[in-house]
C-alpha cells in the first residue's frame, strides 16, 4: 500500500501472494484506487495476480507441467497492451536434476514457457508485456560474482541458455539491459542471510520487465528513466527480499 501511494503506478504485477483469491485484499486495493484485479491465488504458497487503475479483460491462467500451480496470469489492459505476469519455480537448492526435482521442474517450467512465447501470433505486431520473477540472472553483471555463482541456482548456464530461448522465441526486449547495458551491476533481489544487504550488495537481477517488438519505441523512448529498480524498498519495515521494478510505458 505505502508503494501505490508513493510510487502510483497504473498497474501493479504481483508473485507469490501466498493467499486464495478470496482471501485476496481487493477491499483495500480498491480504497487506494485499484478497481480493476486479476488473481490467480493458491493456498499456502505461488499465486500471481494484476492489480489495476485501468480495465481488464481477456483474463487468462494458464497451467504448467501439469502442477496445477498459479504462476501465470494475463489479461488485456484498457483493450490496449497483453500483460504477462510469471512466477517461474526457484529451482530449490542444487542445480543437478538427478538429485533435486524442483530443479527439473524448473527446467521443464521453462521450456514449456518457449513453447508458449514461440506459439504466440503476431509477435512482431501485437502489443505484449511480460513480467514477473523469473529466478533467472541471465547476464554476468545480473549477479555479484559470476564466477562464484556459476554453479549455483539462478544464474547456472543451462538455465540461462532456458531464459535466452524463451526471449528468442517471442523476440522479447530485455527492458532494464536496453537502459543500462552491460558491464553495469544490475539487482532486484537481495538475500535476508545478510544483516547489512546494502554494504554487501550481493544481489541478483531476477526481476524482469521485457517487451514485444512493437513496444521497444513506448518502452524506449523517454529515456533511462523510464525503467526503474526501486531498491529503497528493500529497506522498509519487514520488506520482501525482491524489490519492485518499474517502467513506464510511453503508448
Amino acid at each position: 500500500m505505502r508503494f501505490l501511494q508513493e510510487e502510483k503506478p497504473d498497474i501493479l504485477a504481483l508473485q507469490e501472494i501466498k493467499c486464495t483469491n478470496d482471501q485476496f485484499p481487493q477491499k483495500e486495493l480498491k480504497a487506494a484506487g485499484y478497481e480493476h484485479m486479476a488473481t490467480a491465488g493458491q493456498k499456502a504458497y505461488h499465486g500471481v495476480a494484476i492489480v489495476s487503475r485501468l480495465p481488464l479483460s481477456k483474463i487468462k491462467i494458464r497451467d504448467y507441467c501439469k502442477m496445477g500451480d498459479a504462476r501465470h496470469i494475463s489479461a488485456l489492459i484498457d483493450d490496449t497492451v497483453e500483460l504477462h505476469n510469471f512466477y517461474v519455480p526457484a529451482g530449490g537448492d542444487e542445480a543437478d536434476i538427478s538429485i533435486n526435482p524442483k530443479f527439473d521442474h524448473k527446467l521443464k517450467f521453462m521450456s514449456e514457457m518457449a513453447d508458449w512465447s514461440k506459439g504466440l501470433k503476431n509477435r512482431k505486431t501485437a502489443h505484449r508485456v511480460i513480467v514477473g520473477d523469473f529466478n533467472v540472472a541471465p547476464d554476468e553483471h545480473d549477479v555479484w560474482s559470476h564466477k562464484q555463482l556459476l554453479k549455483v541456482v539462478s544464474h547456472t548456464p543451462i538455465e540461462v541458455e532456458h531464459l535466452g530461448r524463451i526471449a528468442s522465441a517471442g523476440q522479447w526486449l530485455d527492458v532494464a539491459r536496453h537502459h543500462y547495458p552491460s558491464p553495469e551491476k544490475l539487482y532486484s533481489w537481495w538475500s535476508y542471510r545478510s544483516k547489512d544487504w546494502r554494504a554487501s550488495n550481493r544481489g541478483r537481477r531476477l526481476d524482469h520487465i521485457w517487451v514485444s517488438p512493437s513496444l521497444k519505441d513506448a518502452a524506449c523512448d523517454i529515456g533511462p528513466e523510464q525503467y526503474k529498480i526501486h531498491d529503497d524498498v528493500r529497506s522498509w519495515v519487514k520488506p520482501s527480499d525482491h524489490a519492485p521494478v518499474s517502467l513506464t510505458l510511453k503508448l
